[in-house]
């Protein structure tokens, strides 16, 4: 063991007790010094030390500093760490800290032991900053002392201080060369604790790596990928990591799986259809750069076919070296991908991205590339003419009366065990719950052709041919309208052009013709001569045959023709098509020329979708355009209709107050006379002292009769004829909002706007007035006994005098007088008072009833209007973000065509199938 080892351990004292193993360590150290002190010059630090060592190893740590504080010499710093060993020991931790730092030395051992004693005391004394100072500095002094990394990396682990232990791994693994702390580093980026750091941290680390072991370097690089690819900085870790790789002497012979299937992946995580171009433009011609370097065998023609495509697409970007690279690869190596898989999940990638941006279901489209993935069964399409016969052909086949009617709609039949038929729209699958709802979507001419319809029961012929049998709409009309009908011919396998033998191959069918190799060069066209039993004869039946075939087959040279008639016997007819059918099959190579049509219609619906982009910024547009004139109009509307609900306000309270009127003054007039009339009943008999009482009730009484028999009766005609003539203004207001109304819907298009007015106040008025003049209780007037002067004195002078006979014929004469002459006015104001009382609040409540009646036009006016202006904002809004970021929308599409491409660069065209456009 060397000095150091025994300094460190404390077993410096060993020296000395080599001989004595037998005997206790004091003892032999105990006749060492009385040794040494025998001598002339004694040296006793050397024995001193070795005392205190044993001293600390029983714990009497209080003697072992007592022996080392006075050493000296090579010795002393040693005795000087051990001291603090000892006060650490004890737990005075303050000096030992304060002895740890005081130790000034160049022995690096002494050093890095001190070090780690500080780095345990801090840990201890909570004083975490300085343990990792510490432990961070003894690793840069001397990194390969004994576990010192491996102490510090526990440490950094245990208080998940990752960003020092990714350091710490880092900085070893480049130092050591060491595959443990690349692995301990593949471990935390594993853990997700890396992801925060900029990708060229490791860049350095990795390139070292390569050359040590490359199964390690996969596996790092992917941890990294694999750790980066949800973060922001993915893209920086792409381009750091595509430099790295071109500084690296990789090739295809480097046979690295996991690197390839990485770019694999990640190109096409990027051309999904969720980044703009001008965020790859720069990253992905690095990225196939070094795909096609390091491509395993299965990968080959893909990162080829990906290199070419997005060449054709962004000329230049990719070098022509590597371009030429991967021409020659795709031309010799085998492809070894699941051509179907691949382009059904570029479809639904397409697909479900139209479908999150809004730009519909694409329903049709999905059941057609289902049926196209149904490789047992033959398509057999049907067309021509109306009027050429196929619907009768296609009953024969199917041994039954399945079509009364033109065909309006796409229909498929296919053999199935139960009947089942649905409708195929863009939005949706409809179920038909029998023949009958079937022949109804027959019978229809509006929008046919947007829904396709198949109809499935057993069809035994069908079955056994491994059929089915796909029957278009006549194609009549413009060359626009026969593309409309024909817009499905790709899911043909073959074509069966339907003729009416009466007038055979003539110009309109060539023109169709024409027009159907146009769209489906590859397709292969046969024909059905049709209505074979109106010819008149035999011979004419053959000439005219022959002479079809002929005109035909000059035309199609590898055209065949089929004579049918609906009249002749069906069992042999069917045994000689069964054969014609076996005849036009053609099975070779089916799976690529289903694989051809599907990409036709991946490429269909990219150039849909961006003509869709094109067709929803034009309609949005129009909508804003639109919706402000139907504001404006609706703006107009309101202000009109409330000038009528102002009118009617106006006149029918105008009317009402002058029946009103009308009745108080007649009651201003008439109440005075039928008081002064009450004149009449005083008598020179009567009890002056009481005849104002008397007077006073029948004045009364005769009001009461008055107001009952003649003011009521009136009152209540006059108000039905004003509630007549307010139901006649209302019926004036409803038609003129019916008018508007039918302006508004005739620019809707739609019955949109349907505003009905609340006749229900003129039933609420007619109850009304019905219950207040049913009757009336006048509150008794006091007419006679009110405290004016006058009647004061004059019934004063009633009771003074009226016993005294000589007196009465004056009194007579004045009491008559007063009642006959007095103007009664304050009365007549309290009769009039009283009687209107009752009718104030439905006067007072006649603005509001209007409004009522107006309330629910109002609302579905102003409901239009707020309508309109949200859809404009809405539009207005989807404008602004389609034309701030247009490439949102056209760059994914752009790049699904880089995708398309791709494929057929890898089956289509490498298999000499033509590609469809």
């Amino acid at each position: 063991m060397t000095l150091e080892s025994q300094l460190i351990k404390k077993s410096y004292y060993q020296m000395y007790i080599n001989e004595h193993e037998n005997e206790q360590p004091i003892r032999v150290l105990g006749d060492a010094y009385q040794e040494e002190l025998q001598k002339d010059l004694p040296d006793l630090t050397s024995i001193r030390f070795a005392q205190g060592e044993i001293y600390f190893h029983n714990r009497d740590f209080e003697a072992a500093i007592f022996k080392w504080e006075n050493i000296a010499g090579d010795l002393e710093l040693w005795a000087r760490k051990n001291i603090a060993d000892a006060y650490y020991e004890s737990g005075l931790l303050s000096n030992a800290e304060d002895l740890y730092l005081s130790i000034d030395t160049n022995n690096l051992t002494l050093k890095t032991e001190v070090a780690l004693q500080l780095f345990s005391l801090y840990i201890e004394r909570g004083k975490l900053e300085a343990a990792v100072e510490i432990i961070k500095r003894t690793i840069d002094s001397n990194p390969d002392y004994p576990n010192v990394t491996t102490i510090a990396r526990a440490y950094f682990e245990e208080q998940q201080d990752w960003g020092n232990a990714i350091e710490l791994a880092v900085n070893e693994a480049k130092r050591t060369d060491s595959l443990e702390w690349y692995d301990t580093v593949n471990s935390y980026v594993q853990k997700g604790v890396t992801k925060n750091l900029h990708p060229n941290y490791f860049l350095q680390a990795l390139f070292e790596l390569y050359s040590l072991d490359k199964e390690m370097f996969e596996q790092l690089t992917m941890s990294l990928w694999n750790s980066y690819k949800n973060e922001d900085s993915y893209f920086t870790w792409l381009k750091e990591v595509n430099q790295l790789l071109f500084n690296l002497d990789i090739s295809r012979n480097s046979h690295l799986q996991l690197l390839s299937n990485l770019h694999h992946d990640t190109y096409f995580g990027l051309i999904n259809g969720n980044f703009v171009i001008k965020t790859l433009e720069d990253l992905v011609p690095d990225l196939l750069t070094n795909w096609l370097r390091l491509a395993v065998p299965k990968h080959t023609v893909l990162v080829s076919a990906a290199v070419l495509s997005w060449n054709e697409l962004f000329p230049t970007s990719i070098n022509m070296s590597i371009v030429n690279e991967a021409e020659n690869l795709i031309s010799e190596t085998e492809c070894h991908i699941n051509e179907l898989e691949e382009c059904l999940t570029l479809f639904e990638a397409i697909t479900n991205w139209a479908q999150m941006h809004d730009m519909g279901e694409n329903n049709r489209l999905n059941w057609v590339v289902q049926h196209l993935n149904d490789f047992d069964t033959h398509h057999l399409l049907i067309t021509g003419f109306s009027g050429s016969g196929k619907s009768a052909f296609v009953n024969n086949i199917l041994g039954e009366e399945i079509q009364d009617s033109p065909t309006t709609s796409l229909v498929m039949f296919k053999d199935n065990e139960d009947l089942n038929i649905v409708e195929i729209t863009d939005q949706e699958t409809v179920s038909l719950e029998d023949f009958t709802q079937f022949q109804e979507r027959m019978d229809r001419r509006r929008n046919a052709l947007e829904s396709i319809i198949e109809f499935q029961q057993p069809f035994p012929f069908l079955y056994e041919q491994k059929l089915a049998l796909i029957e278009t709409p006549g194609l009549n009309g413009s060359h626009q309208d026969r593309y409309e009908v024909l817009q499905y011919l790709q899911m043909a396998d073959t074509l069966l052009f339907a003729l009416d033998a009466n007038t055979p191959f003539a110009d309109k069918e060539k023109a169709a013709l024409s027009q159907i190799q146009e769209l489906a060069p590859d397709l292969p066209i046969h024909f059905l001569l049709n209505k074979m039993d109106t010819i008149v004869n035999e011979q004419e039946a053959i000439r005219i045959f022959d002479e079809t075939t002929s005109k035909i087959q000059s035309y199609l040279p590898e055209a065949q023709v089929f004579a049918f008639s609906s009249q002749y016997e069906r069992g042999q007819q069917l045994v000689d098509l069964k054969g014609f059918i076996q005849s036009i099959k053609d099975t070779r190579n089916l799976a690529d020329k289903r694989l051809a049509k599907l990409l036709f219609f991946i490429r269909t619906t990219i150039s849909r979708l961006l003509q869709k982009r094109i067709d929803v910024e034009n309609q949005l547009i129009e909508s804003v355009r639109w919706n402000e004139e139907v504001v404006m109009k609706l703006n107009g509307a309101l202000n009109q209709f409330k000038d009528v609900q102002s009118q009617n306000i106006k006149a029918i309270t105008r009317s009402y107050r002058a029946i009103k009127e009308s009745i108080q003054n007649e009651i201003s007039i008439s109440v005075p006379k039928l008081l002064q009339e009450c004149s009449e009943l005083i008598k020179e008999d009567s009890n002056f002292s009481t005849i104002h009482i008397e007077l006073n009730d029948v004045m009364n009484s005769r009001i009461q009769e008055y107001l009952e028999r003649e003011v009521m009766p009136k009152y209540y005609a006059s108000l039905q004829d004003w509630i007549n003539n307010g139901k006649e203004e209302f019926e004036q207001g409803q038609k003129f909002l019916n008018e508007i109304a039918e302006g508004l819907n005739s620019l809707y298009g739609e019955e949109r706007i349907k505003i009905e007015c609340d006749f229900k106040v003129l039933d609420d008025w007619h109850r009304d007035t019905d219950r207040m003049t049913s009757r009336f209780q006048l509150e008794k007037v006091n007419i006679l006994l009110r405290n004016t002067p006058s009647q004061f004195l004059f019934k004063s002078a009633g009771k003074l005098f009226g016993a005294l006979s000589q007196n009465k014929a004056m009194l007579y004469n004045k009491y008559k007088a007063f009642v006959k002459n007095e103007s009664y006015s304050e009365s007549t104001e309290i009769v009039i008072e009283r009687f209107f009382q009752q009718f104030e609040l439905f006067e007072k409540s006649l603005e509001r009833d209007i409004t009522m009646f107006f309330k629910q036009p109002l609302k579905i006016l102003n409901e239009a209007i707020e309508e309109s202006l949200a859809q404009i904002t809405t539009n207005q809004d989807v404008l602004k973000k389609m034309n701030t970021n247009p490439e949102m929308f056209r760059d994914p599409l752009t790049l699904f065509e880089v995708r398309l491409r791709q494929f057929e660069w890898t089956t289509v065209a490498g298999k000499g199938v033509q590609t469809i456009y």
